[in-house]
Parts: structure tokens; C-alpha cells; sequence
């Protein structure tokens, strides 16, 4: 059964950020999706559910590709808290495969592929009630340093 893994956000067991302004999961974000992802720890993935409003419209009735992107570029950014790193994105691929509906109960699942290092290798997908792959992504995250990445944003 999935849990909560606290805090939410980007923060780790190591690193507590002042804030969380994210677009997609910071709840200090009065303009944000407000995302809220959970911890399947059987699975080691993150889960979150979620339904998209008109303010995402893309295509008439459907998402745009580029909160599609975001949302999945979110869900495997999650996954680096397994390793209680920080990971920014190096570079991802999205696969579009059906349109994105609004308004209607969705998922997205992200999960880690491997690690080499400071190099992290993550995918994600976004699935419909009906556990059908809408889109799907894989993405490249460097572990950075954060006190000297973002110094001025990290509690000490």
C-alpha cells in the first residue's frame, strides 16, 4: 500500500528546502498543480493520482504536451529521494502515445532504472482508469551538490 513519504516536495532526509515554490508539486506554489506523489515502498516507485483541469487544455478536451512533459519529468525527479539525493534533469525523452483527457481520474508512476554514480537513470508514465499507457517518459538526472547549487535556499 502506498504511504506518504514526508516531506513532500524536493526536499530529503538530508536537505530541508526553505520552501516549495515547484509548478508542479510545491503546495507554495499558489499558481501550481500541487502534485502529491506517494511512496509504494513494496514497488520503490512514486504514485501520484490526479485529474487535469481546463487550465491545461492542449488539444480541445485534452492536455498539453508540455504539462504532460511536467508531470512526468516530476514523477521521476521523486524517485532520486530514494537515494536522498537531489538530482536535477539532464535531458528526457516523452513519448506521447493517446492524447491526455481533462477532467478525467489519471496517474503517473515513476520509477528507477539504474545508477552509475552521480548519474541517474529514471522513467515515468501517465495511465488512464483503465491502466492504458497515455504517455511515457525516461529521463537522465545529475546528483548535484545543493548547499552549493542553491546555497540561499537550503535551511542550515
Amino acid at each position: 500500500m502506498p504511504r506518504k513519504l514526508q516531506p513532500q516536495g524536493h526536499d530529503t532526509r538530508y536537505v530541508k528546502m526553505q520552501k516549495n515554490n515547484c509548478f508542479a508539486c510545491g503546495q507554495n506554489n499558489p499558481d501550481g498543480m500541487h502534485l502529491k506523489f506517494t511512496l509504494d515502498e513494496a514497488r520503490q516507485t512514486f504514485v501520484c493520482k490526479f485529474r487535469l483541469s481546463k487550465r491545461y487544455t492542449g488539444p480541445p478536451g485534452h492536455c498539453h504536451g508540455g504539462i504532460i512533459a511536467t508531470i512526468l519529468d516530476d514523477a521521476m525527479g521523486k524517485v532520486n529521494k530514494l537515494r536522498h539525493v537531489i538530482a536535477l534533469t539532464k535531458e528526457m525523452t516523452v513519448e506521447y502515445l493517446k492524447p491526455v483527457p481533462l477532467h478525467k481520474a489519471l496517474h503517473v508512476e515513476g520509477r528507477e532504472v539504474r545508477v552509475r554514480g552521480r548519474i541517474h537513470i529514471n522513467a515515468a508514465e501517465i495511465r488512464n482508469e483503465k491502466n492504458e499507457v497515455l504517455a511515457r517518459s525516461k529521463g537522465t538526472f545529475i546528483a548535484i551538490d545543493p548547499a552549493k547549487m542553491f546555497g540561499k535556499f537550503v535551511e542550515r
